[in-house]
């Protein structure tokens, strides 16, 4: 059998680390030649050599999703688009009192504005066929402690995404979702190592425990969800939310 992606063309945003990474080498592990986006230029370039490296097909694009200019001159380069992922983003932990304006300026340049430019920029290279996953939060369907501003930004992401899929529906372009719960990411390492460097063992695993089934996801399984999603296979699936997320939004 071919590779389900094999001859598709995908950009994957926030693609140094962690889930941006997964996604980008699951996708061209199925076949599709793979723009890599981030701001962090060192980082994409070791998500370009693992893809190459395992004789996949990809090409580093640094630039910051939250500047206009940036990801027009982004995508400018790009022929046609097939597959887009707007993964990146930022978290902050606080809640409306300890929240400053300046956190929310920051939270939504990135997880909002972000996702618009890849949005806004992607479209317009996107034909019947086409499709679009943006990275949500279980935060946009829960009340959680301490996360306002970043809840703020996945209720914007999961709005945005019912609304594309909404408007290119006639087009053949569709637009889904996933809302994970915590994963296991470099950012939760070094969040643990920052904030809890005497009780980090015992503090990552109240952190695993929150998920219901007991652990915390892992980015490969993001991707292979989102590997799905941007097939064929899910050629009937537009306008949706996927949960991946150990039960939380089931048993919460």
């Amino acid at each position: 059998m071919k590779p389900r992606l094999n001859g598709k063309i995908a950009v994957v945003t926030g693609a140094g680390s962690g889930i941006g990474r997964a996604i980008a080498e699951r996708l061209a592990a199925d076949g599709a030649d793979i723009y890599a986006l981030d701001l962090a230029v060192a980082q994409v370039k070791e998500t370009v050599e693992s893809i190459t490296g395992a004789g996949g097909r990809c090409t580093a694009l640094a630039a910051d999703v939250s500047d206009t200019e940036a990801m027009r001159a982004a995508f400018a380069g790009i022929p046609r688009l097939d597959v887009l992922v707007n993964n990146a983003g930022i978290a902050h932990i606080g809640n409306v009192g300890s929240t400053s304006a300046a956190d929310m300026d920051r939270l939504y340049a990135v997880n909002v504005r972000g996702v618009y430019h890849g949005l806004h920029f992607g479209v317009g290279k996107m034909g019947p066929g086409s499709a679009i996953v943006n990275i949500c939060s279980v935060a946009a369907k829960l009340g959680i402690s301490d996360r306002f501003a970043y809840s703020m930004t996945k209720g914007a992401v999961l709005s945005m995404t019912m609304s594309v899929a909404r408007d290119y529906v006639a087009q053949g372009i569709r637009c889904n979702c996933v809302c994970p719960a915590r994963i296991h990411t470099p950012f939760v390492e070094g969040y643990l190592e920052k904030n809890y460097p005497d009780t980090k063992d015992e503090m990552f695993a109240k952190l695993a425990a929150w998920q219901p089934i007991g652990r915390m996801g892992t980015p490969a399984e993001v991707a292979s969800l989102v590997a799905f999603l941007v097939s064929d296979e899910a050629a009937f699936v537009t306008g949706s939310a996927y949960d991946i997320d150990g039960g939380v939004t089931l048993l919460r």
